[in-house]
C-alpha cells in the first residue's frame, strides 16, 4: 500500500496550467485488474485505486502520509525543456535549418 505523491502534468488538450499546481496523492495498485468474461468490463477488488487526494504543497502531502503511517514515494517534477523564441526568429538570417514548407 505505497502512496505516490506527484504534481500532475499538463494534458495535451490543455493550453493553460489548470489542475497542475496542486500535489496529488494516490495509491499503487495492490491487485491486478480482471476482465469479466460475460460483459468484457474491467474490474478490480482494490478500492484504494479510486482514492486520490489533493494538497497545496508537497510538505502537506508527506505530513499526511507520516501522520497516518503510509509509506510514500515522492516524484519531483522535471522542468520543461523548451526554448522560447519569437515568430520573427522563424525568418532570421542566422536560422540553422532551411526555411521551407
Amino acid at each position: 500500500m505505497t502512496a505516490r505523491i506527484y504534481r500532475p502534468a499538463k494534458t495535451a488538450m490543455q493550453s493553460g496550467h489548470a489542475k497542475t499546481k496542486e500535489w496529488v496523492l494516490d495509491y499503487e495498485p495492490e491487485e491486478p485488474r480482471v476482465v469479466e468474461s460475460l460483459m468484457g468490463w474491467t474490474s478490480s477488488g482494490d478500492m484504494k485505486q479510486q482514492l486520490s487526494l489533493r494538497f497545496a504543497t508537497k510538505d502537506e502531502a508527506v505530513a499526511y502520509c507520516e501522520r497516518h503511517g503510509i509509506p510514500c514515494q515522492v516524484f519531483e517534477e522535471k522542468p520543461p525543456v523548451r526554448r522560447l523564441q519569437s515568430y520573427a526568429d522563424n525568418f532570421a538570417y542566422t536560422r540553422r535549418g532551411a526555411w521551407t514548407h
